[in-house]
């Protein structure tokens, strides 16, 4: 089969590359523009342009996939497929149905749970148990498409958005190339979503990430493993008399209790609106992770001190 692949991040390099080791024809690659980046404002190409770069694939980075030129260029590449995982523009009518097998979207969540842009950060935060990839067909809603494969995993109490995500990507770069092989045979049949049980991941908003001490333990916990790696859960202390910004890059639930905010002692201790949280992992603004004892020694916070 003739393939495009469609993709922008990390998180779309396994599957591109699955797909390329199982031998189809990738003949043309569409990814997000380079970014302007750094101090000299160089250009930064996208993790798929450069695997695709590595590959031998002719790249392409369209600001739009509107109007008829953009459609006609893309019924050039004759695919017979076309292959989207996270590519971060929309499909318009004219782009899914130029391929005669459609296009596959790779989607990292039980759908139609946290359709959208941020299904793994929302469905940590959430406090969700069990997540997983799907393979559908697009349509013109957003992550309306119906199924053709599926794969489930637990979410681990303690698991971050960081972790779930490299999980994820493997699991769905096997799926996507399983999805392939039977589209080939003739033998992957798509079944319609559930009209119930439908939720949006909304792209995270950086004030959504300081964090609300007042909240249950449990929630605190949720927003933190949720937002880490990136961007990172956040709250503000004074340090030498100056405020600081701390992101919060791992935690646990913990014992203890008192006023939320509140620092009890034994490490990065804090109370919450209800019950109390381990900060375990830390970052201050402009210097390296590091673990909670690491972080006191050079803060030196003293016990009662108030976390905002």
């Amino acid at each position: 089969m003739r393939v495009v692949f469609m993709g922008t991040p990390e998180f779309a390099v396994p599957t591109l590359s699955e797909i390329v080791a199982r031998g189809y024809e990738v003949v043309a690659c569409y990814t997000r523009e380079p970014a302007q980046a750094g101090r000299g404002m160089s250009e930064r190409r996208s993790a798929v342009h450069e695997a695709a770069a590595k590959f031998g694939i002719a790249v392409h980075h369209p600001k739009s996939l509107r109007g008829e030129e953009a459609a006609a260029f893309f019924r050039s590449h004759a695919a017979d497929v076309a292959v989207v995982v996270a590519y971060g523009l929309i499909l318009p009518k004219s782009i899914l149905e130029a391929p005669p097998l459609g296009c596959l979207n790779l989607h990292a969540s039980l759908l139609p749970r946290w359709r959208g842009a941020a299904p793994i950060h929302r469905a940590i935060m959430a406090g969700d148990k069990e997540t997983g990839v799907m393979v559908m067909k697009m349509e013109e809603g957003l992550d309306t498409g119906p199924v053709g494969l599926a794969e489930r995993v637990p979410i681990p109490e303690n698991a971050t958005t960081g972790e779930m995500h490299d999980k994820l990507m493997l699991l769905g770069a096997d799926l996507m190339a399983r999805g392939l092989a039977a589209l080939a045979r003739g033998s992957l049949s798509f079944t319609p979503q559930a009209a119930e049980g439908v939720t949006y991941a909304n792209k995270i908003d950086k004030s959504e990430s300081r964090i609300d001490w007042s909240r249950s333990a449990r929630d605190v916990h949720n927003h933190i493993r949720g937002l880490s790696p990136f961007p990172g859960a956040w709250f503000e202390t004074e340090i030498e008399g100056k405020p600081v910004r701390v992101k919060v890059l791992r935690s646990a639930l913990a014992e203890g209790g008192g006023p939320s905010g509140t620092l009890l002692g034994d490490g990065l201790k804090v109370a919450t609106g209800d019950g109390t949280i381990q900060l375990l992992d830390v970052q201050r603004a402009g210097a390296k992770a590091m673990s909670a004892e690491e972080f006191l020694r050079g803060a030196k916070l003293a016990q009662g001190a108030k976390l905002g």
